[in-house]
């Protein structure tokens, strides 16, 4: 029952930052070993994107070692595999992975720690998004926790540790809740697995089936909430939000790329794999008796995210807040549950899947572009930049490109996810949804105000903005379009043709959904 590739894929990032530790000296020789790994590892994971079977469906690829830890009062097994839902996010993870790595090439301090830190961050994020064991699952969730302490607090700017223990302490109230919701389905199950899916061909039943007939050992709706609240904290929501400004300020750039990128996307995969997929049929509660109180949440999120965003004047800070805004899209999406049409919760569970996707190529661009912009600037601070468009015109135009897709223009990525969230919510939700799509107009009003500050105008005196530091910018290098394009061919893909990750999404949604 061993296939491999996935496996292999995990792991080798974690395998090259042990060669690194052991056998590598030269900075150099470091960097250069590092963004060959993670090529291989985009490779694979585009390889195992483009095989994904859409005739059989369900999931493939499957590693499966039973009961890999064999306490018997604990058994968990070691499964890994992906779905229609999962495949789309294992891509974004290798292509984020290997522009973490080329956005790093100036990095200084610490060059082989830095770059051993990173290659593990990119493993534990592989294993989030394949494991089908929850103990599994859990254990790959928090282990990212250390290598993004050490980044930020080692490498980021500002007040790092402040900015790095605040993001560990957030996240490890929501792993204590997720533990406690873990443990009590596990007591509660007389089959004594973990196993999250049923799969067939393996013998295996899975949870979401086996707690239909279980009387839980805590009701059904409490683990609910734990679950969600730790979700919650990670995607983030409000009020549990502010963390995210914070870590996403003081993070290098490449930390910033990963964390918007696809760290936010785990809260979100875990909200449709384990809150939809566990709790459709529990006694005495399903998620669709909150549905409507998720859509008052994610309404709430993506306006005041996007309120805050507009007063913003730190360039991270700004993309950092309006994450919070669009992340409110894919709770928004969630809520589509609520339905007794199985045709909209499908539209609106999609909608959400395919907003993680945009969101981590759209805001992991304008992350990048944010880091090159500083590297010749110097500042981040918006009153302070201004008549740069005929110094950096090459990233002037993807960072149109990226703040375009993020406030959802047509023919671009995000129009894709946010319209399908809109429809399908409307009729469900039509409140929900008006309030939320006030969300786009803000969108509109900050990503162009930034833009214009920027890159158009005059530039600030002498005394804010010095002439000695404005000649001497320069564009990106032909090496620096490598990373950039990675992050652009999906927003134009997607958005113009938007049914080649549609229909390998719905495959593993209408999986989720019974």
């Amino acid at each position: 029952m061993f296939d491999g590739i996935l496996s292999v894929t995990i792991f080798i990032p974690v395998i090259s930052a042990l060669i690194i530790l052991f056998f590598f000296k030269n900075n150099n020789s470091i960097r250069y070993f590092a963004n060959f790994t993670t090529g291989i590892v985009f490779l694979l994971s585009l390889m195992m994107f483009l095989n994904y079977d859409t005739e059989i469906s369900g999931f493939q690829m499957i590693d499966y070692f039973e009961a890999w830890i064999p306490f018997e009062y604990l058994r968990s097994s070691y499964i890994v595999g992906i779905d229609g839902l999962s495949a789309p996010l294992v891509l974004l993870t290798g292509i984020l992975g290997f522009v973490s790595t080329l956005a790093s090439l100036k990095v200084e301090k610490r060059v082989k720690e830095y770059h051993i830190w990173l290659l593990v961050l990119i493993s534990s994020v592989f294993g989030v998004f394949v494991s089908l064991d929850l103990l599994l699952f859990f254990i790959f969730f928090e282990f990212e926790l250390i290598p993004m302490y050490m980044l930020i607090s080692i490498w980021g700017s500002g007040r790092p540790k402040y900015s790095a223990m605040k993001f560990v302490l957030f996240t490890l109230f929501g792993g204590a809740l997720m533990l406690v919701g873990i443990l009590s389905i596990y007591m509660s199950t007389d089959v004594g697995t973990l196993i999250m899916v049923s799969i067939p061909e393996l013998s295996l039943v899975g949870i979401p089936e086996l707690i239909q007939y279980s009387d839980l050992l805590l009701p059904a709706s409490f683990i609910f909430i734990l679950f969600f609240i730790a979700f919650a904290i990670k995607l983030p929501s409000w009020p549990v939000h502010s963390w995210l400004p914070d870590a996403h300020t003081d993070a290098p750039t490449a930390v910033s790329v990963m964390l918007a990128g696809v760290l936010l996307k785990m809260a979100g995969y875990g909200l449709i794999r384990i809150n939809i997929g566990f709790f459709q049929n529990t006694k005495g509660f399903t998620i669709h008796d909150v549905s409507i109180f998720i859509s008052i949440l994610a309404a709430i999120s993506v306006v005041y995210g996007g309120i805050i965003t507009v007063r913003q004047t730190d360039m991270k800070r700004l993309i950092a807040f309006s994450s919070i805004s669009h992340m409110g899209f894919v709770m928004l999406g969630v809520s589509a549950i609520g339905t007794s049409s199985s045709n909209t919760s499908v539209a609106g569970i999609n909608g959400a899947a395919l907003q993680m996707f945009t969101h981590g190529t759209i805001t992991g661009l304008a992350f990048l572009m944010v880091g090159y912009t500083y590297e010749r600037t110097h500042t981040r601070h918006i009153p302070h930049l201004g008549g740069l468009w005929h110094k950096i015109p090459i990233i002037a135009t993807f960072f149109f490109i990226s703040g375009f897709a993020s406030l959802g223009l047509p023919m671009l990525s995000g129009f894709v996810s946010e319209i399908m969230i809109f429809l399908s919510t409307f009729t469900i939700w039509p409140i929900a949804t008006i309030v939320s799509a006030f969300g786009v107009v803000l969108a509109a009003g900050y990503i162009l105000w930034m833009i214009q500050r920027i890159f158009f105008g005059v530039k600030p005196p002498d005394e804010i903005f010095s002439d000695e530091i404005y000649d001497q910018i320069e564009d990106v290098k032909k090496i620096n379009l490598l990373p950039i394009l990675l992050l652009t061919i999906p927003v134009f893909l997607v958005g113009i043709w938007p049914s080649f990750l549609t229909e390998i999404i719905n495959l593993g949604v209408e999986g989720v959904i019974r």
